[in-house]
C-alpha cells in the first residue's frame, strides 16, 4: 500500500470529494482507499462566499470506501493547509460546519456595510424629506 495523502478527487459521476487517500496496487487492478471522504461545496451569498461541508455518503457509518480506477475522471493531491485544516476540524466535531472562505476560522471582519449604519431617528427624517412627509400642501 502507498502513502497517505490528501486529495480532491473527481468521479465520473460528476462528484467532487475530497479525502485522506492511499493507493492499493497489489491487484491486477488498483483501488483507491478513501478514508472519511467529503463534498466540500462552495457557496456564494451576498454576505460572502462559504464552504459547505458534509459527508460524501450520509447514511453510512463507515469511515473507510474503496474506489476503482475506472470511476474516477480525475485526482489531484491538495497540500492546502486551509481545506485540510476544514477537513480535520470537521472530522473533530463530527457535524456540518460552514466556514467564511476569507477566514477559514470563522472570523468576518466588520464593516460599516454590516449591521445598522445610523439611528431609527436618522433614518426616518430621510425618509420624510425623500417622500416629503409631514410637510405643508402648497397653495395654487
Amino acid at each position: 500500500m502507498g502513502e497517505e495523502f490528501h486529495s480532491i478527487i473527481k468521479l465520473m459521476t460528476g462528484e467532487e470529494i475530497f479525502a485522506l487517500v492511499s493507493v492499493d496496487d497489489t491487484g491486477n487492478s488498483p483501488l483507491i482507499i478513501l478514508q472519511n471522504p467529503l463534498v466540500m461545496k462552495a457557496v456564494n451569498s451576498p454576505k460572502g462566499g462559504f464552504l459547505k461541508v458534509r459527508k460524501w455518503i450520509e447514511l453510512s457509518d463507515d469511515d473507510i470506501f474503496v474506489l476503482g480506477y475506472d470511476k474516477i475522471l480525475t485526482m489531484s493531491e491538495c497540500k492546502d493547509n486551509k481545506l485540510i485544516a476544514i477537513y480535520n476540524n470537521y472530522l473533530s466535531t463530527d457535524g456540518v460546519e460552514i466556514y467564511p472562505s476569507t477566514e477559514f476560522g470563522g472570523k468576518v471582519e466588520l464593516t460599516d456595510k454590516m449591521g445598522y449604519v445610523s439611528s431609527v431617528e436618522d433614518a426616518r427624517k430621510k425618509f420624510e424629506v425623500l417622500f416629503k412627509i409631514n410637510q405643508e400642501p402648497k397653495e395654487n
